[in-house]
């Protein structure tokens, strides 16, 4: 039999002092080494519903002096969440000859939004005066997210509005253990909204990166 290199019987040796075992001992065969731990499942994303008053934050955006970039606000909104819908609640000028100029632009910009995956729930307005229109959707979009919240079951509910009209359907989510944010500029939100939401989203640092009005 051939014996070990003196280097080798060293190298063993010290493996036997390190150790305590012998060096043929230091590696486990597979099937002796502890299983590896299950990874647990990531987190389920939160599932946000959101509501418009298309008007309102119009408004916002014009207070601003910004253009409104509706895929942006999306995002924001969104944030790491999974998105069931972003209802959009619009007010359609009268359908009447004065105002069809207008009413097919409105028409166009909620196709637009339709295209790009917005659910658009429009109302037709009434003449305030030569100049101007009334179309309330205040009523739908409460009655909606209402219903829709009952059939979808989402974690959070946003509002973008800062229409004060919209706290007792603030208080309403909550009450069904929904989480209720509100999307506003702080000079254009109701104090009522304000504490009856979980959370306020300031929308002046979105706004701010948007390209100015002309």
């Amino acid at each position: 039999m051939k014996r070990c290199p003196t280097g080798a019987l060293a190298l063993i040796r010290v493996f036997r002092g390190y150790f305590g075992h012998s060096a043929e001992a230091v590696t486990k065969p597979l099937s002796a080494q502890s299983p590896k731990r299950p990874v647990p499942d990531p987190l389920p994303k939160r599932r946000v519903l959101i509501f418009v008053d298309e008007s309102n934050v119009t408004s916002s955006a014009k207070t601003a002096n910004r253009k409104l970039d509706w895929l942006a606000l999306r995002d924001h909104l969104v944030r790491e969440r999974e998105l069931i819908e972003m209802v959009v609640y619009a007010g359609l000028p009268p359908a009447m000859s004065e105002w069809q100029a207008e009413r097919d632009k409105k028409n166009k910009f909620l196709f637009w939004l339709r295209s790009h995956g917005f659910l658009v729930v429009e109302k037709d307005g009434s003449p305030a005066d030569t100049s101007h229109y009334k179309a309330n959707v205040d009523v739908l979009m409460a009655i909606d997210a209402i219903e829709l919240s009952t059939q979808m079951q989402p974690d959070v509910v946003v509002l973008v509005t800062g229409d004060a009209d919209f706290a007792h359907l603030a208080l309403q989510l909550r009450r069904r253990g929904i989480r209720v944010e509100v999307a506003s500029l702080a000079q254009n939100l109701g104090s009522a909204l304000k504490t009856s939401a979980n959370e306020i989203i300031d929308l002046a640092p979105i706004l701010a990166v948007f390209e100015p009005l002309a």
